[in-house]
């Protein structure tokens, strides 16, 4: 145990911690003390995260999900069975859906869908054996509200909140808890290099993603999201005796939420009617 860690220190599992809220996040765990595993896919990010006091890199790649079960158990000999998996590692694809090719989108899910379940399950056998752990899976507030020009990228997000929620329930009775965290728009590159654009090629799209693709490339770097207080509140949820199921981060993810769940209320009551109509009559 180093100077820092005390003895209710957590191993933490993040992956992508080379950049974005990723190093927020594993930043925020070592200097409250706890030791951190981070996954890299570069050797030379490898060997400046590892360099930290109570940081232990793992060179991995998500979506090799063969190579996940067996880096994942050599890291915990390391340092120690994970209490926490924190799913961050991820991109996202930009582009009307008509532009999209569906390699984008088979793509897009072996970051953000596959590669997360492949390291949920990694961890869950040592996780249900100890009886304790917590899974995050960092989705989006586009995991929750569909925009237009990133149907992609909400679909894969939408796919890990429906996973998350439904992992929460099986493993419930283990003393293993599962978020989703729903972070709005954060100070990071998700929106510069972490952005895979599909080229342009129909006209009719124009009015919609022409505006959508200039505001998203002036807004990079100036978002209003701190990645250093997400990091807080990661270490927030983790030690909470009754974390939620979902938490967003940001007033915006807050605003857009509000927005869709007034929607939904008023598309029921307008449809419950029909909705009502389909049972076999008495």
């Amino acid at each position: 145990m180093t100077e820092r860690q005390t003895a209710g220190s957590k191993t933490f599992l993040i992956t992508g911690v080379s950049s974005g809220l990723g190093r927020a996040f594993a930043a925020g765990a070592l200097a409250a003390g706890h030791r951190v595993i981070g996954t890299v896919r570069r050797a030379e990010d490898a060997k400046a995260f590892g360099a930290a006091d109570g940081a232990f890199a793992l060179q991995l790649d998500v979506t090799d999900y063969a190579a996940v079960p067996e880096k994942v158990s050599e890291a915990e000999r390391v340092a120690g069975p994970v209490d926490v998996l924190v799913n961050n590692a991820g991109y996202g694809q930009e582009g009307a859906l008509e532009e999209s090719s569906l390699e984008d989108l088979q793509r897009q899910f072996a970051a953000n869908v596959f590669g997360p379940v492949a390291m949920i399950k990694a961890v869950l056998p040592g996780m249900r054996a100890r009886r304790r752990g917590h899974i995050v899976n960092v989705t989006s507030m586009g995991g929750f509200v569909g925009v237009p020009g990133v149907a992609y990228y909400c679909g894969s997000k939408f796919a890990l909140e429906g996973v998350s929620e439904s992992l929460g329930k099986e493993v419930a009775g283990f003393g293993i808890h599962v978020t989703a965290l729903a972070p709005g728009q954060f100070r990071t590159d998700w929106a510069g290099r972490s952005m895979d654009r599909a080229p342009r090629s129909l006209a009719d799209y124009d009015a919609v993603m022409d505006p959508l693709r200039a505001a998203r490339q002036a807004k990079s770097g100036n978002q209003p999201g701190d990645p250093e207080k997400a990091a807080q509140a990661l270490l927030r949820l983790v030690e909470a005796e009754n974390p939620p199921t979902r938490l967003f981060l940001g007033e915006d993810a807050l605003a857009l939420v509000a927005g869709k769940l007034e929607q939904l209320r008023a598309e029921m009551a307008a449809w419950d009617g029909v909705s009502r109509s389909t049972a076999y009559s008495s």
